[in-house]
């Protein structure tokens, strides 16, 4: 069975905890590369998940012409250069969310993009690959709960570190950019459009200045969303989707654990379903679908459109935060 040999642009911790082991399970995934911003760095990674080859620089790996996609999950701030990078070295790019660190450079990384149609490039929201989405969204579009009209969703982790990236501003910290952004991302994948205008508030933490709370609705005409993120609360998350005849809870909507099955519940009239997903990895999926989609040369599942458009919407949650009103997200 053929796979695309991949090479990956960090040490990060989700690449080497999550992302890469899971890709190393793939049908389709080969990870033959890894790089850092030292030699050393890399020679550790490698050596402990079994990776052939280390390289010390960024644009060594994509130098390495046997290579023929690459994954990257540095820091918000470097996902729009080194995408660019990547593709102008012929490579099909996997870059962990968010896609850039605004929407006009969301914009720019799109028309970029058209320079090289026979290159891939999407962004990692891994939660949209899992069984449990799937399930929930065939129960939607089959009428399982009527007409969807409100979506709830909930993400929180507390971290006070301020080595951390989340806590550190100027590379894209924050709760929004980090967590919010899938909460935005499934309201869209849900109502299967674009928000009409949305209404934001925001806490910054006093000393890191990034966003510690972040609460929003979003108005999508027929129907509304709100969420909160927080990197400063109990960690939480769950999922609600009510409709005009039942509704859809999904207990762990994002991090869904690989190593037990995962569970979402079906109300409709006086009935509660409990719906057992059987346990798998959705980094794997990811992997294997964006592998696939290079193989047969295929429209990737989730298009640059996308990252565009959630960035369009993450953007005019913090201008209605500022100005205190309704933003309208740009088209």
């Amino acid at each position: 069975m053929k796979k695309i040999l991949w090479g990956v642009l960090s040490t990060a911790k989700i690449g080497l905890e999550k992302v890469i082991p899971a890709m190393q399970q793939g049908k389709h995934c080969e990870i033959v590369a890894i790089a850092s911003r030292t030699y050393e760095s890399a020679r550790e990674a490698a050596k402990k998940l079994k990776i052939p080859k280390a390289y010390g620089s960024y644009q060594e790996l994509l130098d390495d012409t046997s290579i023929d996609a690459v994954y990257i999950p540095l820091p918000n701030h470097m996902h729009f250069t080194w995408t660019i990078k990547s593709l102008a070295a012929e490579k099909h790019v996997l870059c962990e969310k968010p896609i850039s660190l605004n929407a006009a450079e969301a914009r720019k990384l799109h028309k970029e993009t058209q320079k090289y149609p026979q290159l891939k490039v999407m962004e990692a929201f891994m939660y949209r690959y899992h069984p449990q989405w799937l399930r929930a969204l065939d129960i939607i579009n089959e009428g399982g709960i009527g007409l969807v009209k409100t979506v709830h969703s909930f993400f929180s982790y507390y971290n006070k570190d301020p080595e951390n990236i989340r806590n550190i501003p100027e590379v894209g910290g924050g709760g929004l950019m980090d967590i919010g952004c899938y909460c935005i991302s499934l309201a869209r994948l849900i109502f299967n459009t674009e928000p009409q205008r949305v209404l934001g508030r925001i806490e910054y933490d006093p000393n890191f200045k990034t966003d510690r709370i972040c609460s929003g609705i979003l108005d999508f005409g027929h129907g509304i969303s709100t969420f909160t993120c927080s990197t400063q609360l109990i960690p939480y998350q769950r999922v609600n989707i009510f409709g005009t005849k039942g509704r859809i809870e999904i207990e762990i909507p994002f991090n869904a654990p690989p190593e037990k099955p995962c569970k979402i519940f079906h109300q409709h009239h006086n009935t509660i379903d409990e719906i057992i997903l059987d346990k798998c990895n959705q980094y794997t999926i990811q992997g294997d679908l964006f592998s696939l989609a290079i193989l047969n040369d295929n429209r990737v599942p989730t298009t640059l459109d996308d990252a565009v458009a959630n960035m369009n919407v993450i953007e005019a949650i913090i201008k209605s935060s500022e100005k205190e009103s309704w933003s309208i997200p740009e088209s």
